[in-house]
């Protein structure tokens, strides 16, 4: 690769970025690449604006500092998995001048449209305890596993619904509605994932901006055999797939090389790096 792509991977699920860890040892070998956690607390609110902003924050000093140091053109390659993406989603449809491109995983053109919202929609259906709503959500988003393994994926799934940031309640569902974004745009999906296989890609099209359309700068992949958390099964695959999105987009806005791995954590601030 020409230059090292500046990468910024968000995770506002704390409970399942274990899944992650696999892609971004991957994508390590050929990106600068950072994390940038958010952490929701038991009796907060659940706030989009908020991580939007706490993000903003971090990426605004981050600008800061890399002007300090002679980089005027410095952006990053944001990417997310599933609700992670749609805040990255959201915060490059807010501040593009900030992004060069975006990466989503498991995120679907109707970005509200997650697991969770699935599973809220079966509480609400299916006469079953939560338990067992959970126990089917298990083997929607990661296919048959052993019932030990099934076991401890539907206790993560509860964590995450208890304690992570959510779009969805019983007594509401979230909708974001499309807008053009101005940034190079991938969208991975895994081929037999319920949540999102079932939107095609023109629905994207509402997404994006004419420059997009009369570019390259927008690219879909499905990951064959891939269920929802398919960069977990494939992560050499998504990270060759990912990797290359960044080049191009780097052809197209060329940017600085950093040279650092990272890991940030935030509440509704991230202090500045040294």
């Amino acid at each position: 690769m020409n230059h090292h792509p500046n990468v910024l991977w968000l995770s506002v699920s704390p409970h399942l970025k274990g899944f992650d860890r696999r892609l971004l040892s991957q994508l390590a070998k050929s990106a600068s690449v950072r994390q940038w956690e958010y952490c929701q607390s038991i009796d907060e609110p659940c706030s989009v604006d908020s991580v939007v902003d706490a993000l903003h924050n971090y990426l605004a000093e981050r600008v800061t500092l890399e002007k300090a140091s002679g980089n005027n053109k410095a952006k990053v390659h944001l990417a997310g998995h599933g609700v992670s993406g749609v805040m990255g989603l959201l915060y490059a449809r807010r501040y593009p001048q900030h992004v060069a491109s975006l990466s989503l995983l498991s995120v679907a053109a109707r970005p509200a449209v997650n697991w969770q919202a699935h599973y809220y929609a079966l509480r609400q259906l299916l006469p079953c305890s939560r338990e067992m709503v959970l126990a089917q959500m298990t083997r929607i988003l990661f296919g048959e596993q052993p019932a030990s393994f099934a076991k401890a994926l539907s206790h993560l799934l509860a964590r995450d619904l208890d304690s992570n940031l959510t779009l969805h309640s019983l007594a509401h569902h979230a909708r974001i509605p499309a807008e053009p974004l101005g940034v190079p745009l991938l969208i991975c999906n895994g081929e037999i994932d319920a949540v999102t296989c079932t939107q095609n890609e023109e629905t994207w099209h509402d997404w994006l901006s004419s420059d997009l359309l009369n570019t390259s700068s927008f690219h879909r992949w499905v990951c064959s055999r891939g269920h929802h958390f398919f960069h977990f099964q494939y992560p050499e695959a998504v990270a060759s797939v990912m990797t290359n999105h960044w080049q191009q987009a780097i052809d197209l806005n060329p940017v600085s090389p950093v040279s650092r791995y990272e890991v940030q954590r935030s509440k509704t601030q991230v202090s500045p790096l040294s």
